[in-house]
Formats: structure tokens, sequence, C-alpha cells
């Protein structure tokens, strides 16, 4: 063994100088094997350098917008004054300007709409004529055939006439600012009927917004009737209403107010009304143009209106239902108050059913547009 460790040494010296240690080595360790005959081992793996340990970057957590709430004695008052107004009533308010916050009761069950609804019927307009596909200034033919039911102050110039034809942006005018109902249906004829309707509001996602087969086919479904176009004249709806079983009638309101067709939510109201106040809805033009028609209703003066302070300026659109005594139904306001300071709050006040006489449903709906006020900028 001596022997063969001089023998390596002395061949290992000389492929150094050669620059062949590696031949060297192997030929060696051969004989070191063959001489010892020593039993087949398996080498133990060299040992793995480890590698170094990669610290992933902690991702930052956004900073979470702070929550702002609605003033505690805005609340308080709301509630107090809700709980002992008689019947179903949904309340929404929502700031729009300076850290939104929204508050209100019953904020996101349906309430039946009745004439609020026009307000989509002209938003629904509005976008097309954004769109390049309705002129404000288009000529829309309006006959006998083409009346509607209730408050509809155009129907004398079409009975007049036989036909008219009106433009656009005066169909419009009058469908939100007198309420008209015919009016409101020629232009949501225009627009391409109610699935028009439906598709804008899907289509700009406000919500649970509800919107009806228009205003014929749903007050007469209401009444427990099926439309005649007979009933558009004169008081003739009201005499085959006055007909119908007192249950037939109640059962056919009942449902309505179980499951409107026409049902929005507050809260989708006011978040709606908050987009198109912001310009999220239509063109600016359009926008500018909505929102004048609007601060000229004239339906509805004694509602929210009436409690909005001097200094503010305030936009709406009413809506009001049938009545089975003792029960009103869909007595509504809905609108967007604006402070002196430039700061925007939407409401909605949806009165589903109620015993309260006309008064005090004008009182609850002051209280609550003039409370908005009291605690603005707390």
């Amino acid at each position: 063994m001596a022997n063969i460790l001089r023998a390596w040494e002395s061949r290992v010296q000389d492929a150094r100088r050669k620059g062949m240690v590696s031949l060297a080595m192997l030929s060696v360790l051969s004989a070191c094997v063959a001489a010892e005959r020593a039993p087949s081992r398996t080498p133990a793996p060299a040992a793995k350098k480890a590698l170094p340990v990669q610290k992933l970057a902690t991702p930052a957590v956004p900073a979470r917008p702070a929550i702002v709430r609605a003033p505690l004695g805005l609340d308080n008052l709301l509630n107090d004054q809700w709980r002992i107004f008689p019947g179903r009533t949904g309340v929404a308010i929502m700031r729009i300007d300076g850290g939104e916050w929204i508050t209100g009761k019953r904020v996101d069950e349906l309430f039946p709409q009745q004439s609020v609804s026009k307000t989509w019927v002209a938003l629904t307009i509005l976008d097309l004529v954004d769109q390049g596909k309705v002129r404000l200034d288009q000529k829309i033919r309006i006959t006998r055939d083409d009346l509607a039911v209730f408050h509809q102050p155009i129907r004398d110039r079409v009975i007049a006439n036989g036909e008219i034809e009106v433009t656009v942006l005066s169909l419009l005018e009058q469908a939100i600012i007198s309420s008209d109902n015919t009016a409101n249906d020629s232009l949501l004829r225009t627009a391409g009927g109610p699935q028009a309707v439906q598709n804008f509001l899907l289509r700009k996602k406000l919500g649970a917004i509800r919107f009806g087969p228009g205003e014929r086919l749903m007050q007469s479904g209401i009444a427990g009737l099926e439309w005649r176009q007979e009933y558009a004249i004169g008081r003739r709806f009201y005499a085959a209403r006055g007909a119908v079983p007192l249950a037939t009638r109640k059962a056919a309101l009942d449902r309505y107010l179980a499951d409107p067709v026409d049902g929005a939510s507050p809260e989708a109201i006011v978040r709606a009304l908050a987009r198109l106040a912001k310009g999220e809805l239509l063109s600016p033009a359009s926008t500018r143009l909505i929102l004048g028609i609007m601060s000229r209703t004239s339906s509805g003066p004694n509602r929210l209106r009436a409690g909005v302070p001097a200094g503010w300026r305030f936009v709406h659109k009413t809506g009001t239902g049938q009545i089975l005594p003792p029960v009103s139904t869909g007595y509504n306001d809905i609108g967007i108050m604006t402070a002196p300071d430039g700061t925007r709050y939407a409401v909605a006040v949806m009165m589903g059913s109620t015993t309260a006489p006309i008064p005090q449903r004008m009182s609850f709906m002051q209280f609550v547009s003039r409370t908005i006020a009291t605690y603005h900028g707390q």
C-alpha cells in the first residue's frame, strides 16, 4: 500500500506538470480499488449548496377610503318620523359631493314608481339623441289611438284636431314638467317600447329599477281591467274601474303592491340620480337639458320642494298611483337638492301604500328635504 501511495504522489506531480491531473487521479484510484479489493460502495452525494431564499415583497395594502356616515342627528330624526308614519314607505338620502354617504329606511326594497318612471323614459330618449338616432326637433305624430289614461293635458289638442305633430323636445317637457301620460307614452314608442328603456337601465347598470309596460296597460292591470282604447276618452276609465267588483280590484292592487311591475328601490333611485348629476349617464348637453327640465317640474309643489330652503336649488319628478279607499298608493317624489356651496344630495321618498291624508304625506316629504338642509355640512 505504501508503494501505491508513493506511486500516486509521483503521478500527481507529473500530472500537474503536464496539466493532466484528472487522468492521473482516475488511474491511481483504479489501482487502489484493485489492490485493496474493497467492496463497491456508492459514494455519498456531494452536499448541494443551498440557494439563497428570496423574500417576496409584501404587497402594499391599498388604503381604504374613509367611511363617511350620515349625521347621527339626521338618522335619528328620520327614524323617529318614519316609524310613526302610517303605511309602507321607503326613503333614501345620498350625499353626492364631499364624501358620499347613503342613509334611509327600506332602501333596498321595491316600491311602485308610477310617474317617477318617466325619468327613465326621458333618459333613454336623450341617450338616443346622444347616439344620433333621435333628434330633439324630430316630429312625433299623435292620434286618438295614442291617447293614454289619467293626467294627459295634450289630449284636448289631439281630440280637437284629430291628430297633431309634436317635437321630441316638447314631449320631454310635457312628460316631465306636467307629467303628461300621453306625452310619455309617445316618447316611449319613439324610443322602441318598454324593452328599450329596460335595456338602457341594464346597460347603464342602474340596479334595482324596473320599467313597466306603459301607462295604459299598467294602470288598467292595477285596476283589474284589460285596456280598451275607448277608456282614454273623458272619464270612461273611471266608469269602467267603478264597475269592477271590489274584491277583484283589491286583489289586482294587492298583487301590484306585492311585486310592482314598475318597482324600484330608493337606493337604486338616488344612486341613479347621483350618476346623472355627475354626468355619467348622458352627454354634458343632454345632462344640462334634463336637469333644466326637471327644475321646472310643476307637479307636487308641496312635496319635497316645499321643504327645500331658500338659496338651495331643486330638480325633481313626482309620481302618484291609484287610490282604493282608505289606501293611497305610489305617492312619490325624487330629486336632487343643491346647497348654496354646491354640495348635492339625491333624495327619494316612496310611499308604496299609506292611509295618511294628503297633507300628512306632504308634511313628511317636507320634513325629509328640510332635515337634509338642516344637517348639511355636519
